[in-house]
């Protein structure tokens, strides 16, 4: 994925930034670091906003750490169209999946008494469209045969919603010594074992995690059909952007929907 333009000079005096900005690797290539703060441009204000406030007030816990955001010169969470985040250390590995969900529990728990974010409904991306699909909020799908059957499969979910990371494995840090540290937040209202199960979904995927993934955390309440949801999710985000092929998913299709 190709790197976004640099943060202006406003952007970084706005933040009171040092430094000249340098690109970091992964997510979407929106990311830059200037000196101790990683800036990215705030995609949804009204988003960047509650995220903002919601970690700046988030007491610290052992089971987790979090980026703390950095208002800018005027005491807003945006400016310029850019948000500021406090650098943490730690570096991301997918193999380590287990070590995810538990660090994404320990969160949830945390954000457990937060109502519904009044700026979700309005979210239009493909990853918010996908996830409507797979929560029965939508029935636009992409042509995509593979996810025939996962429709079909959709049933009853008991567990409550509440606000969820949507997409822990490649957004929690480890450094020894130290919590794992949850970044780039994309919030959802779901389950809290759904987040759970993308991580397991992706983990299969794309890191060739051991299919006894599925079987360590089958205790979370509704596992089958989080494990659907959460495939739906991430084949229909795929294939609206772009690249998803059958062979990429046929297994873990078959494997989701065998699960118990």
């Amino acid at each position: 994925m190709s790197q976004s333009p640099a943060p202006s000079s406003s952007v970084l005096a706005a933040f009171g930034a040092a430094g000249t900005p340098v690109p970091l690797p992964g997510g979407q290539g929106s990311a830059w670091r200037a000196g101790a703060l990683v800036l990215k441009p705030a995609a949804m204000e009204p988003e960047t906003a509650w995220r903002a406030g919601v970690l700046h007030h988030l007491p610290e816990a052992p089971g987790f750490r979090v980026a703390r955001p950095v208002p800018a010169t005027d005491g807003s969470w945006a400016a310029h169209g850019w948000e500021a985040w406090r650098l943490v250390g730690g570096s991301t590995d997918p193999h380590r999946a287990d070590e995810v969900i538990r660090a994404g529990e320990a969160f949830h728990t945390a954000l457990a008494h937060l109502p519904r974010p009044r700026f979700l409904h309005v979210r239009d991306t493909p990853w918010s469209r996908a996830d409507r699909l797979a929560w029965q909020e939508t029935e636009q799908a992409p042509d995509f045969p593979l996810l025939k059957p996962l429709l079909a499969e959709r049933g009853t979910v008991d567990a409550p919603a509440q606000v969820v990371h949507g997409d822990l494995l490649g957004n929690v840090l480890f450094e020894p010594g130290r919590p794992p540290a949850i970044i780039d937040w994309p919030p959802y209202w779901r389950p809290a074992a759904y987040a759970s199960a993308v991580v397991a979904v992706d983990a299969l995927c794309w890191y060739e995690a051991d299919p006894a993934l599925l079987e360590r955390w089958s205790h979370l309440p509704d596992w089958r059909q989080l494990l659907i949801r959460a495939l739906i999710f991430r084949i229909a985000a795929h294939a609206t952007l772009g690249g998803a092929t059958e062979d990429d998913y046929r297994p873990f299709v078959d494997l989701v929907l065998d699960a118990g």
